[in-house]
């Protein structure tokens, strides 16, 4: 496809969830009491939105994944949680 094509085809959808994510980072920073660590994360993630070339998407989810590759005998809840917290 060609950029035009892209654009004619994502922008729209893009713009709103870039709407989206900064009206979540308003209402995180209006809210009370201390962040734990997924808004860190998520604010770490960000960065690589603004970074040149392909392969933002990958780093994304990189940095909110677990790194490690050893299984843990019991996981810490009963749900993912979306960052890692190490």
């Amino acid at each position: 496809m060609t950029r035009a094509q892209v654009l004619d085809l994502y922008f729209m959808d893009a713009r709103c969830k870039l709407i989206e994510i900064a009206a979540y980072l308003d209402r995180l920073d209006r809210a009370t009491g201390e962040a734990d660590f997924r808004a860190q994360a998520f604010r770490d993630a960000l960065r690589h939105l603004a970074s040149d070339g392909a392969g933002r998407a990958a780093e994304v989810l990189r940095s909110l994944s677990d790194p490690t590759d050893q299984p843990v005998d019991k996981a810490p809840g009963k749900g993912a949680v979306g960052a890692w917290p190490g």
